[in-house]
């Protein structure tokens, strides 16, 4: 087959011609169905791995391509920012040792790729999102010079028609809009795979949805991103809204790109692929000569090369896969939900957990739907989400049960009893559960670790040094290879010292800020600067545009100079604040701003990026840097 590279410019001839090699590929599938060449009697697991790098400051390493490139070794990819790597295990017979070959090769793989990257002055680290990762770190700038990449942004912004805007409730809560679709790459995870028959596919796919919501809560690791806690896992309702296509002037119905489903699967995966053909606009194409229709008919293995392509940019939390084994067509079921870390074993026990309860189930029950609707299993997916194991699920036969319990009660017991009947040793089986069950029984998933972290050190140092301590901790802790139920809290001693947690001014600008616009009155200004002990306060508009800064200075000589009589309190905020006032960028460098503000003799530094207003840092911030220095000096 002749292949030629993904077309950025996909439109009008070049979109026929894809759509016309997908629909010849959708039947070109059915055929191999109906012919039964598709492999049956045969069970496969396997598993893909994404990674974060970071550099010595614990953020965000532009480092992924220099790295694939020192490897040389084709289990490495990239992903979609060139602070991630991907890798791709080889799949197991699901019999035996499968599940320990699966570890050691993945930390094989882990062990390669560190070496690789500390030459490039970077360290790999396994989290759903990184703590560290600011917004800042999401330009197009630090996505992988891949056409496929460049492709899906430009395609997905153009369908959106405007800025992608994401707003995330939790303990916290986020509200962001960015321009691209790079917010996708604050996302990493541990995905798994389950070799499945034509025949058995319908029912072991719906299997696979009723398990995503209560797997998925004994396996949250994702609770913060940009420094706000949200869900227990995170990346959930990041990734729907971070490539989500659908016009926000849209008023039909519609099913975003990232997807649970709306319904069972009834008959086949066809029904799958269908629909997403029908839904989901293609996004990018690749020019093929194969006839995919005419190697089935004589009697070939095709590649359906289009179908694959687009099947990779519908984004269903349960996937179904298309794959050439030893040159035999097969089906696969994909898990999505499962985050990346926090460790290998935690990773490898979370899989052997689906496996051996995807197994079970299926010996019991012909057919899944019998016993659970889809909205409970909808639900159950979110609540799991949220809430972790604190969730309460439906599960099956209409029982109201707790995530734990279930997990306990249900499922553990359901995973022995699918391990042993995959003849999978009693060791491996009962190693990986017991990582499991200790997990759940003690609530000490990555989700909850992080957050009784960053509670333990609320009230010391930064924002960012905390942050840069649970990255820190996590690094640490998982090159100890002891599973998460295991882990001791980060420490803000973890962080690594002042050089790591000021190198920029993001990392300790303040960011929860009392501002005011040019046509408030004065006395508002005099109140916020009493109220919250401030000698500036920056003016900005209803954009969050910086326009102004007010400082303590101006508000005492409008005070002094106002004749008598005269209720200065009254006067507009425009009229003493000091336009287009000296600013920064979030990504600059400590010492330049300490430059910028002795040459210009100012007292605060607005923070600002994309012309809006996102932080401040004053001569306090510097001094207590400057305490940082001298306090490590001093213990040296």
């Amino acid at each position: 087959m002749s292949t030629k590279t993904i077309q950025n410019e996909f439109r009008g001839e070049d979109r026929r011609r894809f759509t016309q090699a997908l629909l010849k590929d959708v039947s070109a599938l059915e055929r191999l169905l109906a012919s039964g060449m598709l492999e049956e009697g045969v069970r496969r697991i396997g598993a893909e791995q994404e990674v974060f790098l970071v550099d010595k400051g614990l953020h965000p390493a532009l480092a992924s391509t220099e790295v694939i490139a020192a490897l040389g070794d084709p289990h490495y990819t990239t992903e979609l920012g060139l602070f991630q790597l991907e890798m791709n295990l080889e799949p197991q017979v699901f019999s035996g040792d499968c599940l320990s070959r699966m570890e050691r090769q993945l930390e094989d793989l882990l062990a390669k790729a560190r070496d690789a990257a500390a030459r490039s002055g970077a360290s790999v680290v396994l989290t759903g999102i990184l703590p560290t990762i600011r917004k800042t770190d999401l330009g197009l700038e630090s996505m992988v010079p891949n056409p496929r990449y460049q492709a899906l942004n430009l395609a997905m912004t153009a369908l959106r028609g405007r800025e992608y805007d994401i707003y995330i409730k939790g303990v916290d809560e986020l509200r962001i809009t960015h321009d691209n679709v790079m917010v996708e790459a604050c996302n990493s995870s541990f995905q798994v795979h389950f070799q499945s028959g034509a025949k058995e596919f319908a029912n072991l796919y719906n299997i696979a949805q009723a398990l995503a919501g209560p797997v998925l809560a004994a396996c949250t690791n994702s609770p913060i991103l940009f420094g706000r806690q949200l869900w227990s896992e995170t990346r959930i309702a990041l990734f729907q809204q971070a490539v989500d296509t659908r016009s926000p002037m849209q008023l039909r119905d519609s099913m975003p790109r990232v997807t649970f489903g709306d319904r069972w699967v009834r008959q086949s995966v066809i029904e799958l692929y269908r629909e997403d053909i029908a839904r989901f606009r293609s996004l990018v194409g690749v020019d093929s000569e194969e006839d995919s229709i005419a190697r089935v008919l004589g009697g070939e293995t095709p590649e359906l090369r289009a179908l694959r392509l687009h099947n990779g940019t519908v984004y269903r939390w349960t996937r179904a896969c298309y794959g050439i084994t030893d040159g035999k067509p097969h089906l696969r079921i994909e898990n999505r939900v499962l985050p990346s870390g926090p460790t290998v074993i935690d990773q490898i026990a979370n899989g052997a957990f689906w496996y051996g309860v995807m197994n079970a189930l299926a010996s019991r029950y012909a057919d899944i739907t019998k016993h659970l609707e889809f909205d409970h299993a909808k639900r159950n997916f979110l609540a799991a989400a949220r809430e972790g194991l604190s969730a309460r699920f439906v599960w099956l036969d209409r029982e109201e049960i707790s995530a734990s319990r279930l997990a306990l009660d249900k499922l553990l017991p359901l995973a022995h009893e699918g391990l042993t009947a995959a003849k999978v040793s009693d060791a491996d089986r009962d190693r990986y559960l017991a990582v499991i069950e200790k997990r759940v029984r003690t609530g000490r998933t990555g989700a909850r670790w992080t957050v009784d972290s960053l509670s333990g050190m609320q009230g010391h140092g930064t924002p960012g040094e905390r942050l840069n301590a649970l990255t820190a901790a996590m690094i640490a802790r998982q090159s100890s290879g002891a599973p998460v139920a295991e882990w001791e809290p980060a420490r803000l001693g973890d962080a690594g010292g002042w050089k790591h947690n000021y190198v920029r001014v993001e990392q300790y600008m303040l960011t929860d800020l009392v501002t005011v616009h040019e046509d408030d009155p004065v006395a508002l200004v005099v109140h916020l600067m009493e109220w919250h002990r401030v000698r500036h306060i920056p003016v900005e508009d209803s954009e969050h545009r910086l326009v102004g800064l007010v400082g303590y200075r101006s508000v005492l000589h409008l005070l002094k100079e106002s004749p008598p009589g005269f209720d200065a309190s009254m006067v507009p905020v425009g009229t003493i604040m000091k336009r287009d006032p000296v600013s920064v960028g979030p990504t600059m460098h400590t010492l330049k701003a300490i430059e910028v503000m002795r040459r210009y003799n100012v007292g605060c530094l607005p923070v600002v990026h994309l012309g809006r207003l996102v932080g401040m840092v004053t001569v306090d911030e510097f001094v207590h840097i400057a305490g940082e220095l001298l306090e490590e000096k001093l213990s040296e």
